[in-house]
C-alpha cells in the first residue's frame, strides 16, 4: 500500500489567518503535538526574517526538535534573496529550507522585474549556499497553478534547471485557490510524467472550497507529499485540513499515511483554542455535531447493525458517537444515551420520558445527555395519580417603575378560577394570585420555605433550569421539582405539582 507524505504548515501558512498570532510557547507545544502525538511527516514552522519574536520562536522549535531527535522533520520558509534567509536559518539552528521562487511567468515578470534565466541563475546560487551551510533544500513553485494555466513552458524551463539540483522536493502550489479536481489532476500528472525522479508535494487553497478535492486529485496523479494545516487554518478562505486530508487518503484512496487518527480531534481543540478560531460545528472529522444522531431512525438503525455509519467511525478519531435528544427523537436515541449512563427503564417509563424530552425539545434545539437524568427524574418523582388541578392560562408583565403583575386561570377539580395579583417579582405575584384563589375558597394554602435553582453540567447558556422549591403544609415539610428551558416556567411547574400533592 502506498505511504503519502504529509507537511502540516499549520505554523507558517495556517497564522497568515486574519487574526491568527501563535506565541512561542504555542508554537513550540504544537510542534510537539504535530511531529510527537499526530506523528505528521514534516512541519513548516515559520518564514525568515518576519521578525525577532519569530527568530525565536523557530530557536525555540528547532532547539526542542534536536532533543527529541526530529531536527530533519522541522522546516522554515526562505527566500532568494542572496543568501540572507539561509543566514537568518542557521543561526536558529535550522536544517531545512523551503525556498519560495516563482513558479510562473507573470510572477517573474511583474513581482520580480526578473528574466527567466536571471531567477534561474539566482536560485542556483542560493541552493549552492545552502549546500555550503549544510542546509537541505525544498522549492516552493509560487503561483505554479497559475503558471501551468498561462505559461507552462516557463514551469518547464524553470522545473529542467531545478531537476539538476541537489533538491530533495519540489512542491506544487495552488496559490491562489484557482484549481479544480481535473485541472489538478492534468497539471499534477503532466509534471510527474515529465520528471518521474523527482519528489512532488502540492499545497492546496480552499478558495473554491475544493481544497480536500484537489489533494485527492493530486495524488491520484501520482503526486508523493501533500500540505495541510489543522482546521484548516489558511490566508483567505484557508488550506486543505488536516482531518479531512487524512480521512480521505486512508479512506477513499486505500493508501497509508504516518498519521496517528486518535490523536486528530486532540490536536484540532488545541489549535483551536490557540488560534481562537472556531471550528464550524458541522465541520467533517472534528466538528462538534459530526457524529451526532438526531433522527430517532438513524438511532434505531444504529441498533440494527450499525445501518446509518460509514467508514468515519468516531472512535478512530478519538471521539464516541453521540444522540441526540428533542422533537425528532424517539425511544431509540433515548435508549442510546440511557445506555452510555447505565441507566434502565421499563417501557412505560420510557415512553413517559420520550414524550417529555420531545416536549421539551420543541423549546430548544437539541436536548443534551447532561440534561436526561434530570428529565428522568422530573418524569418518574411525578406521582401516578391523576392531576386534578392544572393552569389553564397565565400571564406575566414587568414594566420599569410598576411592580409585577400575574394574572392567572387555574381548573380545581373541573371548576375555573381566574386572579390577578401584584408581588415583588414575577413568581411572587403569581403566588399571591394563587392565595387568593385558594382563600376565596376557604382552603389553606403552604407556606414557602426556600426557593432553589440548579442547572445541568455543561455550562452552557441553553441549558435547562431545575426549580426546587420546599413547602411546609399542615406540619409537613416536602419539596417539588420542575424542569424547563425558562426558569419561570419551572419554577410554575413545580407549584402546580405541590397543589396536587396537597390535593391528594
Amino acid at each position: 500500500m502506498s505511504m503519502i507524505e504529509l507537511l502540516d504548515t499549520t505554523l507558517r501558512d495556517g497564522e497568515q489567518t486574519n487574526g491568527v498570532s501563535f506565541s512561542g510557547h504555542e508554537k513550540k507545544e504544537i510542534s510537539r503535538l504535530l511531529l510527537d502525538e499526530l506523528n505528521v511527516n514534516r512541519i513548516e514552522i515559520g518564514s525568515a526574517r518576519v521578525s525577532k519574536g519569530e527568530f525565536d520562536a523557530v530557536r525555540r522549535i528547532v532547539q526542542w526538535a534536536s532533543r527529541a531527535n526530529c531536527l530533519p522533520r522541522v522546516e522554515v520558509l526562505g527566500f532568494v534573496d542572496g543568501g540572507e534567509s539561509l543566514q537568518w536559518i542557521k543561526s536558529a539552528g535550522g536544517q531545512v529550507v523551503n525556498l519560495l521562487c516563482k513558479g510562473s511567468q507573470k510572477h517573474l515578470a511583474e513581482q520580480l522585474r526578473k528574466t527567466p534565466e536571471q531567477h534561474i541563475d539566482d536560485i542556483i546560487r542560493e541552493a549552492d549556499t545552502a549546500g555550503q551551510m549544510g542546509i537541505a533544500v525544498n522549492v516552493y513553485l509560487e503561483d505554479w497553478s497559475n503558471g501551468m494555466r498561462q505559461s507552462p513552458e516557463y514551469v518547464y524551463r524553470l522545473t529542467d534547471a531545478l531537476a539538476g539540483l541537489p533538491l530533495k522536493r519540489i512542491m506544487l502550489p495552488d496559490t491562489l485557490g484557482v484549481l479544480n479536481p481535473e485541472a489538478t489532476y492534468t497539471y499534477c500528472r503532466d509534471m510527474v510524467a515529465r520528471y518521474p525522479e523527482i519528489h512532488f508535494d502540492f499545497h492546496a487553497h480552499n478558495d473554491y472550497d475544493l481544497a480536500v478535492a484537489n489533494v485527492y486529485a493530486a495524488i491520484r496523479a501520482g503526486v508523493r507529499g501533500v500540505h495541510t494545516t489543522v482546521n484548516g487554518l489558511g490566508e483567505r478562505a484557508g488550506n486543505a485540513s488536516l482531518s479531512s486530508v487524512v480521512a480521505v487518503i486512508h479512506d477513499q484512496l486505500k493508501m497509508q499515511t504516518s498519521v496517528n487518527e486518535r490523536k486528530i480531534t486532540h490536536v484540532s481543540k488545541t489549535i483551536e483554542a490557540c488560534s481562537g478560531v472556531h471550528v464550524a460545528p458541522n465541520s467533517p472529522i472534528v466538528g462538534e455535531h459530526v457524529f451526532t444522531q438526531c433522527a430517532g431512525v438513524h438511532a434505531d438503525g444504529d441498533s440494527k447493525n450499525n445501518l446509518y455509519c460509514n467508514d468515519l467511525i468516531p472512535e478512530r478519531f478519538g471521539r464516541m458517537r453521540e444522540y441526540a435528544l428533542g422533537k425528532t427523537s424517539g425511544k431509540a436515541s433515548i435508549r442510546k444515551n440511557l445506555e452510555m449512563l447505565e441507566i434502565e427503564l421499563s417501557e412505560d417509563d420510557m415512553r413517559k420520558v420520550t414524550e417529555r424530552v420531545i416536549e421539551l425539545g420543541d423549546k430548544k434545539e437539541i436536548v443534551t445527555q447532561d440534561d436526561l437524568p434530570y428529565i428522568i427524574s422530573d418524569v418518574l418523582q411525578q406521582d401516578t395519580q391523576e392531576n386534578n388541578i392544572r393552569i389553564l392560562n397565565y400571564s406575566l408583565s414587568l414594566a420599569q417603575g410598576l411592580k409585577p403583575v400575574a394574572t392567572l386561570k387555574i381548573e380545581i377539580q373541573g371548576a375555573i378560577y381566574e386572579e390577578t395579583a401584584t408581588g415583588d417579582g414575577q413568581y411572587d405575584a403569581f403566588v399571591r394570585a394563587l392565595r387568593r384563589i385558594y382563600k376565596s375558597l376557604g382552603r389553606p394554602f403552604p407556606m414557602l420555605t426556600n426557593y432553589a435553582v440548579s442547572i445541568p453540567p455543561g455550562g452552557r447558556t441553553d441549558a435547562f433550569v431545575q426549580t426546587i422549591i420546599s413547602w411546609r403544609h399542615e406540619g409537613v415539610d416536602f419539596k417539588t421539582r420542575g424542569l424547563d428551558v425558562d426558569q419561570m416556567e419551572a419554577a410554575i411547574k413545580a407549584t402546580v405539582k405541590m397543589l396536587n400533592k396537597i390535593e391528594r
